[in-house]
C-alpha cells in the first residue's frame, strides 16, 4: 500500500533547515553561476548567443554533466528543477505531459531541439512524454514573453534542448546499458568524432517498459516504447564558411486508457477506465544551415532550412483519431558588430532577420468530408535586434518584430531587456519586458471530431503582455549565489473550450484579461569540497478573467537537492526532492455539480550514487518516489509509485 502523508510544510522546513539551497540537477539559472563550472553561453538568450552575465532576461541552463549525475532519464523530471515550470504528465512515462512557464499554457511556450521548432502545429504544443536526455548536451529555459525574438508560440517563453556534438581531433563512445522495475530497460548508444575540419555526432536510444496501470480501475499496465535515434554534423568548408546540420528521429507506441464517456452514463462515468488503447507516434524534425563570417567576424551571416514531420496515429475504445502535421521554415539574418570605445567603452550589435513559414494539417480519421481537407498557412517575420554594452557592467537589448499572418492579423510585438553587473559586491540586476502572440492551432480552427471537438474558424490570437525584475547576490566568496525574480503577465483573449449541446465542445476567447504574477527564487551553494546544493521555489498567482485559478498551475513549488562527490572523484552521490503544491483540474463527472477539483500538494524524493569501476566502466544505481508517494498531475491519472534502476556506463 503506497504511503500519503502531508507535505504541505516540507518545503518550508527543508528550506529552515538550510540542506537547501539545492538542485542536485546542477542548473545554472538567471541569477546563478556554477561553482564548478561556468556555463558563459546561454544560446537562445538572443538572435545571436550571449553570455550568461550580460543577459537581462530570465534564463536557466542545465547541462549534460548535471543530467547524467542526477541520473534524470526524462527532460520533463529535468525541468521540474526549474523556477516558474509546471508538468503535468497523464500516468506513465510516454504519456502526454505538458510543459508551463508562469502559468501559462502549454501552447504557449516555444519548443526547439537544435534550432528546430518541434511542436505539432494541429494542436500548438510539443508533447514532453517521449523525449529523453541521454544526448543531451544542454537545456535552456528563457522566460517572459519573447514574441519579438522568436515569433508565434513564444509567449510566455523558450525552451531550447541542445542534443550532443562531434568532437574535434578525436574520438569518444559511450554507451549505457540499464534495467528498473515494470520491467524498464534502457539502452543508449553515442558515437562522437572529428579532425581538424569537420566533427560529427551519432546517437541511439531505446527505451521499453511494461508501466503500471494509469487507471483506478482494472489490472491492465500501460506500457512505452521508445526509439530515438538523432545526428549532427558541423563542417568548415573554408576558413570563413561553416555548414551545419542535424536530423533526429522518434518512434513512439504508448499505452493508455480511456475516459468513460458512454452514454447512458455508468458509475465510472468521467473516470478514467481500463482501455485496451494506445498511440502510435513518428516525429521526423531537421535542419541545415550556413554561417559565412566576414571581416574578422565583424559581419557574420546566416541562412537555414528546418523542417517537422509528425504522424501521430490514436486508438482507443471509441474510435480511431490521427494527424499529420509539417513545418517548413526558412530564415536568413545577418549580425553586426562593432565598437566605439571613446564612447564609454561601448560595444554594439545590430541584428536583421527574415523568416518565412507554412505549416500543414490533415485530420487522418476525418467524421466528415470538410475536416479530411489538408490545411495549410503561410507566416513571414522580419525582426531587429539591437544589444549595447557599456563600462563592461551595463548590458542593454531591444528587438522588435513584424509578423505578416496569412489567415490572422498582422502583429507587432517587442521585446527589451537590461542587466546591470557590479561585480565590486557580486551583485547583478536584470530586468526585461516584453510581448507575444499564439495563433490559434488547428485543432481549434476546424476540430477534429465533428461529434466530440467541434472547431471555432472566429477565434482570435492570444496576446501576452509581462514583465520581470530581479536581483542576483554572490556571497561567501562566490560559494553561495542567490536570485530572487517578481514577474507579472497579461494575457488578452485567452482561448479555452466550452461544451455544447449533445456532449459537444468547441473553443472560444475568454473575454477580459488572464493575469499571471509571482516570484521565482533559485540558489546554489558550494558547502565543502565535492559537495554542492541547489534549491529553487516559486509563488505563482495564475486565474481567469472571472477571478478563478487556472488548472495545474500549483500556487506554491520547488526543488531542491544535493550532490556529493567523494573517494577523490571516483563515487558520487545524490538526493533529489521536488515539491508541488495543491492546484486545481478540471472534472468531468456528471454525478457531481462541479466542474473543477482540487487536486492535493505532493513530494517527491529521489536518491542514487555511481562508482567508477576503472577508466572505462561506471555503476550506478537509484530510487525513484522512495517514500512511494500517492499523488495526481491530472484528474483521474494513476501516477508511478516507487521504483528503482541499475544500469553501467561504458566509455572508449
Amino acid at each position: 500500500m503506497k504511503n500519503r502523508f502531508t507535505t504541505g510544510i516540507a518545503l518550508p522546513c527543508l528550506l529552515a533547515g538550510g540542506l537547501i539551497p539545492a538542485l542536485s540537477l546542477t542548473a545554472v539559472t538567471s541569477a546563478a553561476a556554477e561553482p564548478e563550472q561556468l556555463e558563459a553561453i546561454v544560446i537562445s538568450a538572443g538572435r545571436t548567443p550571449l553570455e550568461a552575465e550580460k543577459v537581462g532576461r530570465a534564463t536557466t541552463v542545465i547541462t549534460g554533466a548535471s543530467l547524467e549525475k542526477s541520473q534524470v532519464r526524462y527532460v520533463a523530471d529535468a525541468l521540474r528543477q526549474v523556477p516558474g515550470v509546471a508538468v503535468s504528465r497523464t500516468g506513465s512515462f510516454g504519456g502526454l505531459t505538458q510543459i508551463r512557464l508562469r502559468g501559462s499554457e502549454s501552447n504557449h511556450v516555444l519548443v526547439l531541439i537544435d534550432g528546430v521548432e518541434v511542436a505539432s502545429s494541429s494542436s500548438g504544443e510539443y508533447d514532453f512524454g517521449g523525449l529523453q536526455v541521454s544526448d543531451i548536451d544542454r537545456i535552456e529555459v528563457l522566460r517572459g514573453p519573447q514574441g519579438a525574438l522568436y515569433g508565434s508560440n513564444a509567449t510566455s517563453g523558450v525552451i531550447h534542448i541542445v542534443t550532443k556534438g562531434g568532437i574535434r581531433n578525436g574520438q569518444r563512445i559511450t554507451a549505457r546499458s540499464e534495467v528498473g522495475t515494470d520491467k524498464t530497460v534502457l539502452t543508449d548508444l553515442l558515437v562522437q568524432g572529428g579532425n581538424d575540419r569537420i566533427d560529427g555526432a551519432f546517437s541511439a536510444t531505446l527505451r521499453r517498459t511494461d508501466g503500471f496501470n494509469i487507471s483506478d480501475y482494472g489490472k491492465e499496465k500501460d506500457g512505452d516504447r521508445n526509439v530515438t535515434l538523432n545526428g549532427k554534423v558541423r563542417a568548415d568548408l573554408t576558413e570563413t564558411l561553416v555548414l551545419d546540420a542535424n536530423l533526429r528521429f522518434v518512434t513512439r507506441k504508448s499505452d493508455t486508457d480511456d475516459q468513460d464517456f458512454a452514454f447512458p452514463d455508468r458509475p465510472t462515468q468521467g473516470q478514467v477506465i481500463d482501455t485496451f488503447s494506445h498511440n502510435k507516434t513518428r516525429e521526423v524534425y531537421g535542419g541545415a544551415g550556413l554561417t559565412w563570417s566576414l571581416f574578422e567576424d565583424l559581419f557574420v551571416q546566416r541562412a537555414r532550412v528546418e523542417y517537422t514531420d509528425l504522424h501521430r496515429r490514436g486508438f482507443n475504445s471509441n474510435n480511431r483519431n490521427g494527424n499529420d502535421d509539417n513545418r517548413l521554415h526558412l530564415s536568413y539574418q545577418g549580425t553586426l558588430a562593432f565598437q566605439t570605445e571613446s564612447f564609454l567603452q561601448a560595444a554594439h550589435s545590430l541584428t536583421g532577420a527574415v523568416e518565412w513559414e507554412r505549416e500543414t494539417y490533415r485530420n487522418a480519421y476525418p467524421g466528415s468530408p470538410d475536416q479530411g481537407r489538408r490545411q495549410q498557412r503561410d507566416l513571414s517575420g522580419y525582426v531587429g535586434e539591437y544589444r549595447l554594452e557599456l563600462l563592461e557592467r551595463i548590458f542593454l537589448s531591444g528587438a522588435l518584430r513584424y509578423d505578416r499572418n496569412e489567415q490572422f492579423k498582422d502583429t507587432l510585438t517587442y521585446n527589451a531587456s537590461a542587466a546591470y553587473l557590479h561585480q565590486e559586491t557580486g551583485t547583478r540586476v536584470h530586468a526585461s519586458i516584453g510581448t507575444g502572440v499564439t495563433n490559434p492551432t488547428f485543432f481549434e480552427q476546424f476540430g477534429f471530431q465533428p461529434s466530440r471537438f467541434v472547431g471555432n474558424p472566429n477565434l482570435t490570437p492570444e496576446e501576452n503582455f509581462g514583465w520581470d525584475i530581479g536581483v542576483e547576490q554572490k556571497l561567501l566568496d562566490g560559494r553561495l549565489t542567490v536570485d530572487v525574480t517578481y514577474f507579472r503577465e497579461r494575457l488578452e483573449d485567452e482561448i479555452q473550450t466550452r461544451f455544447l449541446p449533445g456532449f459537444a465542445s468547441s473553443p472560444f476567447n475568454l473575454q477580459g484579461t488572464s493575469k499571471r504574477q509571482g516570484v521565482e527564487v533559485s540558489a546554489t551553494a558550494q558547502i565543502l569540497d565535492g559537495l554542492t546544493a541547489r534549491a529553487s521555489y516559486t509563488y505563482l498567482d495564475a486565474r481567469e478573467p472571472n477571478g478563478q485559478k487556472e488548472v495545474r498551475r500549483p500556487m506554491h513549488s520547488g526543488a531542491a537537492g544535493l550532490q556529493y562527490t567523494f573517494l577523490d572523484g571516483r563515487a558520487s552521490a545524490f538526493v533529489d526532492a521536488v515539491y508541488n503544491g495543491q492546484q486545481m483540474d478540471s472534472e468531468w463527472v456528471n454525478a457531481t455539480p462541479r466542474s473543477r477539483v482540487k487536486l492535493d500538494d505532493y513530494l517527491l524524493v529521489n536518491l542514487g550514487a555511481d562508482y567508477k569501476l576503472n577508466d572505462n566502466f561506471t555503476l550506478y544505481g537509484r530510487v525513484e518516489n522512495a517514500f512511494d508517494q500517492t499523488y495526481e498531475e491530472v484528474y483521474g491519472y494513476n501516477t508511478q509509485g516507487a521504483t528503482a534502476f541499475v544500469g553501467i556506463k561504458g566509455t572508449f
